[in-house]
């Protein structure tokens, strides 16, 4: 049981807590009940109902935000820059590239005017591929799972390119969302096969690989027609988009690690041992990211989305004081959560607005996934979430944004 979870159990359900000094907030134990996930997704799927049991009623421990006054209305956020509707990830674990793609389409608009759809799952595939290469060269010692990084993203582009949404939608035989469950099974049993038997024929272990997708989500183009111009996936990047992979930087703030240096994320979604993050003092990455909004810059964000204070039903986060209270929050709160694991590499999101309130920020969340989806499906809110700024400063581990947006950080950088 994480740790802040095992303490907040301990307290009465009707214990009054305060929320930033609002209106008082009670702690709920509250039944699950079924969401976008069950009602959608999985009704998308053909085969669900053969292979769905009942589902089973469960509580969990939250914190109840009905009585606060709190703003998840995206009409409040007036500072908001431009980028495209929410879209669904469907049943994959592919937030990190729903997300920053999400910001790299921004990005085209904010330094282009180029408006355009891009495709996460072209993305996806070349990212299984270079998994799967890894695993081989590794001999099996490295991870192979659905989850990556922010950067994962620009590292694919840069050797891969990319292509727009409807050149590549990885979606066949009529399906609305994402599901790459067998997919991936199949891909893992394949190369746990090869562990198995010592079998480490690279050429043709990726050519398998790209067989079982090419099966599932269809090959990926080699070409595409651009205003009547026929181009590789690498000339789209570079001569339309006009967006250059290396001018993106990663924000982090840990403790484990020095600070002012670039080092590694040490999570298992990034699985192959990144260490550009640019790591810094809790302070310096919430004003960066303050700064960066307030220049009119979006950006990849990601940490953990588990906690009692993350709402889905307000669709709001915030960090109530049974976990610990505002004035609290400090790089050591921070690394203590991380290091107890009650603070995990949960999930990806888009950042694209901010608004001041009660002397704090709050920021508006594009997201994929399912749990920001379970309201009315016709409401400007549907696809998004609320972050309090405590909630970012404890629970929001890094973010990837334009260089040109944390200057004065990257200065303090020995290079």
């Amino acid at each position: 049981m994480k740790l802040n979870l095992f303490i907040a159990a301990s307290l009465a359900c009707s214990t009054t807590l305060g929320v930033y000094g609002q209106n008082s907030v009670k702690a709920v134990f509250r039944e699950s009940k079924p969401g976008f996930y069950q009602t959608s997704i999985l009704k998308d799927d053909r085969e669900v109902a053969e292979r769905t049991e009942p589902a089973r009623v469960r509580k969990s421990f939250a914190a109840d935000l009905s009585t606060l006054s709190v703003p998840n209305k995206t009409e409040l956020y007036k500072n908001q820059q431009w980028h495209n509707a929410p879209i669904s990830q469907g049943n994959t674990g592919t937030c990190w590239c729903f997300s920053t793609t999400s910001l790299l389409e921004s990005e085209a608009y904010r330094l282009n005017k180029i408006q355009v759809k891009l495709s996460e799952i072209y993305t996806v595939y070349w990212e299984y591929v270079e998994k799967a290469r890894r695993y081989v060269q590794e001999r099996g010692d490295s991870e192979f799972s659905e989850g990556s990084e922010a950067n994962a993203t620009t590292r694919i582009w840069k050797k891969y390119g990319v292509v727009p949404a409807d050149a590549y939608t990885g979606l066949l035989n009529g399906r609305k969302y994402h599901n790459h469950e067998d997919m991936f099974n199949e891909m893992k049993s394949f190369l746990e096969s090869l562990k198995r038997n010592s079998s480490w024929n690279e050429e043709s272990a990726i050519s398998t690989i790209k067989s079982i997708m090419n099966h599932y989500l269809g090959e990926p183009p080699a070409r595409v027609t651009v205003n009547d111009i026929g181009m590789t996936p690498q000339q789209y990047l570079k001569d339309f988009l006009k967006l250059n992979p290396d001018d993106y930087v990663d924000i982090l703030s840990y403790t484990q690690e020095p600070f002012f240096e670039q080092v590694e994320y040490k999570v298992a979604d990034n699985w192959w041992h990144n260490a550009d993050y640019y790591n810094v003092p809790l302070d310096v990455y919430l004003t960066a990211l303050k700064d960066a909004v307030r220049k009119g810059f979006t950006v990849s964000i990601g940490g953990d989305v588990s906690e009692p204070g993350f709402d889905r039903y307000t669709q709001c986060a915030v960090i109530p004081e049974f976990d610990i209270p505002s004035a609290y929050i400090n790089d050591d709160a921070r690394q203590f959560r991380f290091s107890n694991r009650t603070t995990t590499d949960d999930h990806g999101m888009h950042l694209v607005g901010y608004l001041e309130k009660d002397g704090k920020d709050w920021y508006l969340i594009k997201d994929s996934s399912a749990g920001s989806r379970n309201n009315d499906a016709n409401a400007k809110e549907f696809g998004y979430y609320f972050f309090s700024e405590d909630y970012v400063k404890l629970k929001m581990m890094d973010f990837m944004v334009h260089k040109d947006a944390v200057k004065d950080v990257l200065a303090k950088f020995k290079k």
